[in-house]
């Protein structure tokens, strides 16, 4: 092994967070060593938000042509041609991929070294036969697709999000395991392109969001044709002539045979650690990720891990959240703090799902009594002009106003959640949005027209009405 090369900074992974650290650390003239054993650019160019938000718009294209009869237009039956949307999904990672590339990083400044890493001790890692120490490593190296202990499953073929998107040909009945935001892109994505789908969850389909909110999303996908199966366990997993067999134990004690020509298991993510010899560098872990503190320090004071390996919310923006933080300590020492009560999700489906800060039940468990305000997709005039009047605003409002957590859905969610993200990060009331002036007709209005609602009833209030009637007589 070589002599040891000393940097400044060194990261592992070179995905969204590992990146954005090696991108702004060298701005600032420190040395930095940015180590990936794959590809660069990690899960979410090469294997997920990319490659799965393409798809779902090539299954969008394919939807709008068979739903045009509300606006005049004749529905028609597209044709579909599986690999040329195999070539839309990989053009797209293509046109993206020089921004995460090493030739990129390489030009900034930033010593790329493509080899698996694993510490040697707490200040030493090797790496494709180099040595390197740091005044401070960042371990940023994602998750993986969790395969579940289904007797059988590692006896036949199945898909995960690293392979889905390498298909060619479409498939003809593709059953996914698993219930989650991955699970129902995916699985409306290819109903729309054509495919028959059912989905098996073991427990509630999309429970981590609003129920009433997840409800119209699942509501919607059946009526595209997508088969959602709750509360199905699968017990065993077979194969026979080319054709998957899933036995699943639903709810009511009944057993179920499930046959389909493809497998896509989307049952969850495990934090991405194997071969790095944590402990040999005073890391502690767990099963769901690298222990960290809220400044994202490990164990190893010099050491920090951030994004999906820590194993919280697993989102592209909480690892570039978590990013800026890291530089800020690393390099400034500034007292930094992980704060994720406004971190935002989004389903993106069709109607998306979004949801920032508290749920209903939780912000009355911290918070006593709270005003929960809603607004209909309905009442808003660009979503009647669109055809798109499903879904609503929910807002959750402390009993001054202040905003607490909000759950969209309908069209457009992931963009209409964003200013309540912003108001619960910068602590607003629901008077900051009533007084925003929006453009008439957006879907943003139904935001505004949900702020409203806490006013609901203000003036029937009897002292109210007297105080008007008492200004009224000064002229």
């Amino acid at each position: 092994m070589t002599k040891a090369e000393h940097y400044d900074l060194c990261i592992i992974g070179a995905g969204s967070a590992g990146l954005s650290v090696a991108a702004a650390a060298v701005q600032f003239g420190v040395r930095v060593a940015l180590i990936e054993k794959g590809a660069m650019g990690g899960d979410c160019l090469n294997f997920g938000c990319v490659p799965s938000k393409a798809l779902l718009a090539a299954a969008k294209h394919a939807q709008a042509m068979r739903s045009g009869a509300p606006f005049g237009i004749a529905p028609v039956e597209p044709e579909i041609d599986f690999a040329a949307v195999r070539d839309h999904v990989r053009r797209t990672i293509t046109a993206i991929a020089p921004n995460d590339s090493e030739e990129r990083f390489a030009a900034m400044g930033v010593e790329v070294i493509r080899a698996p890493a694993r510490f040697l001790d707490a200040a030493t890692l090797e790496a494709g036969g180099h040595r390197v120490q740091a005044r401070r490593f960042v371990i940023a190296t994602g998750s993986t697709p969790a395969v579940p202990p289904i007797p059988g499953l590692d006896g036949v073929d199945y898909l995960t999000n690293e392979t889905i998107f390498d298909l060619a040909e479409r498939p003809d009945h593709l059953v996914v395991i698993g219930g989650g935001p991955i699970g129902m892109e995916l699985a409306q994505a290819h109903r729309r392109l054509g495919a028959r789908v059912t989905v098996l969850e073991a427990l509630t389909p999309l429970a981590k969001d609003d129920e009433e909110a997840a409800a119209v999303v699942l509501d919607a996908l059946r009526r595209e044709g997508v088969e959602i199966l709750s509360g199905a366990a699968v017990t065993a997993i077979s194969s026979e002539g080319g054709t998957v067999r899933a036995t699943v134990s639903l709810d009511d004690g009944e057993e179920r045979i499930v046959t389909g020509s493809h497998l896509l298991v989307a049952a969850g993510r495990r934090p991405q650690t194997g071969g790095l010899d944590l402990e040999a560098a005073g890391v502690a872990s767990t099963k769901a990720g690298i222990t960290v503190d809220r400044s994202l320090r490990t164990a190893n004071r010099r050491i920090y891990a951030i994004g999906d390996v820590t194993g919280g919310l697993q989102f592209t923006h909480v690892g570039n959240y978590h990013a800026g933080l890291v530089v800020r300590n690393a390099l400034f020492h500034l007292p930094v703090r992980a704060d994720m009560s406004a971190i935002p999700w989004v389903t993106y489906t069709d109607p998306e799902l979004a949801h920032v800060g508290l749920g209903e039940a939780e912000a009355r468990e911290r918070h006593g009594e709270v005003h929960v305000l809603r607004w209909p997709f309905a009442e808003n005039d660009r979503a009647q002009a669109e055809g798109r009047t499903e879904g609503f605003v929910k807002v959750i409002a402390s009993r001054r106003g202040r905003v607490l957590g909000a759950d969209i859905v309908g069209p457009e969610a992931g963009e209409l959640i964003q200013p309540w993200a912003l108001a619960i990060s910068s602590k607003l009331t629901v008077k900051a949005m009533i007084e925003t002036v929006l453009p008439y007709p957006t879907l943003g209005e139904v935001n505004k027209r949900a702020a409203y609602v806490y006013y609901t009833g203000l003036p029937e209030r009897p002292w109210i009405r007297r105080l008007v009637r008492w200004l009224a007589k000064l002229g």
